[in-house]
């Protein structure tokens, strides 16, 4: 079963998620993408050259208002509002919120009304679960529709810091 994504903000981590999707995983296809701050053809600028990633190797290009990765294409919105972007219609799995807005499960919820299955924000949250790998994974089930995978920083640090603190102690941070 191939697992259908969505992308909401297409910045650094919408275009490194979209990346790593199409680069190693035939079982994840990214089907639509929406950002209301980035026109179709710049879009694909920067998903093709990465200052930080470097050129993209296989093909990218534009074609009838679709961004098209690898010979696959990939519908594109520019929704300001979540509940609008028709996740449905593309029987989306999951919608990888990288905005940086929405970030609470009411905020996040609009996703699901625009017929997303389930929500995966980028970003740390005041009310969504959050989990980072390393961490705390084993506390995922799958009833959960709107779950938090922290913040960058949080997942570059706190693995390292629960093995100092697992082994060592971490007293005061």
């Amino acid at each position: 079963m191939v697992i259908k994504i969505g992308i909401n903000g297409f910045g650094r981590i919408g275009r490194l998620v979209t990346r790593v999707a199409f680069q190693n995983h035939e079982d994840v296809s990214v089907v639509a993408i929406n950002d209301p701050f980035i026109d179709l053809n710049y879009m694909e600028y920067m998903f093709r050259y990465d200052s930080t990633h470097g050129q993209y190797s296989g093909s990218v290009s534009v074609a009838d208002g679709r961004l098209v990765v690898d010979g696959k294409e990939v519908s594109v919105y520019s929704h300001m509002n979540p509940a609008e972007i028709p996740w449905g219609e593309h029987d989306v799995d999951f919608v990888v919120d990288s905005t940086g807005v929405f970030t609470t499960l009411d905020k996040a919820g609009a996703h699901l009304k625009g017929g997303a299955k389930n929500v995966v924000i980028s970003a740390p949250s005041a009310d969504a679960p959050m989990f980072v790998m390393g961490v705390n994974e084993e506390k995922y089930s799958n009833d959960m529709r709107i779950i938090s995978n922290a913040s960058c920083t949080t997942n570059c640090l706190a693995p390292l810091a629960k093995v100092v603190n697992d082994h060592f102690g971490i007293v005061e941070a």
